[in-house]
C-alpha cells in the first residue's frame, strides 16, 4: 500500500491510497466508511482509493496470449476510471475531440449518487489526470421529464 498526494483546482488537496489489486474487493466493501473516516482523519482533503495495476508491452512477435486483455493500456486507464469514482457507477462516456487535436473524455456518473459526490466531481478529474495524464471530465446526464 502506498499513498500520495495531489492537488486540484480550487486550492485544494486530495489523498490518492493506492492497494494491491488483490485486496481491492475488500477495501471496496468497506470504502464508504474508510473514506468518510479518513477524510476526517485529513481534515479539508478528499480520499481517493485504487486498486494498482500493471501495464505490460504489447507482444511484439509470436502468439497474442502474451498479454492479458486486464494488463493492456487501455483496459487499466478504463479500471482506474471506476475505481476513482467508486461507489458511484459511470453510466456513460464520451470522447470529445477538439479542433486542435486535444481529447477530452466525458464521464457521465449515475444520477442517483449526485448528492453525494457532487462536490468530489473535480478531484475525481484531477486524480485521474495524475494517474493517467489524461483529461477527463465528470458530469451528470441530464434527466428528461
Amino acid at each position: 500500500m502506498s499513498a500520495k498526494e495531489v492537488d486540484t483546482s480550487g486550492g485544494r488537496k486530495a489523498v490518492i491510497i493506492h492497494v494491491p489489486f488483490r485486496l481491492r474487493k475488500g477495501f471496496q466493501k468497506i470504502q464508504e466508511r474508510l473514506v468518510r473516516e479518513l477524510e476526517k482523519k485529513f481534515s479539508g482533503k478528499h480520499v481517493v482509493i485504487v486498486a494498482h495495476r500493471k501495464i505490460m508491452k504489447p507482444p511484439k512477435s509470436g502468439y497474442s496470449l502474451a498479454r492479458s486483455r486486464s494488463r493492456s493500456l487501455t483496459a487499466v486507464h478504463e479500471a482506474l476510471l471506476s475505481d476513482v469514482c467508486y461507489p458511484t457507477e459511470i453510466v456513460g462516456k464520451r470522447t470529445r475531440f477538439a479542433g486542435d487535436g486535444s481529447k477530452v473524455l466525458k464521464a457521465f456518473l449515475d444520477p442517483k449518487e449526485k448528492n453525494s459526490t457532487e462536490g468530489k466531481l473535480e478531484t475525481f478529474s484531477a486524480v485521474y489526470r495524475d494517474l493517467t495524464g489524461k483529461d477527463v471530465h465528470f458530469e451528470y446526464p441530464i434527466q428528461e421529464s
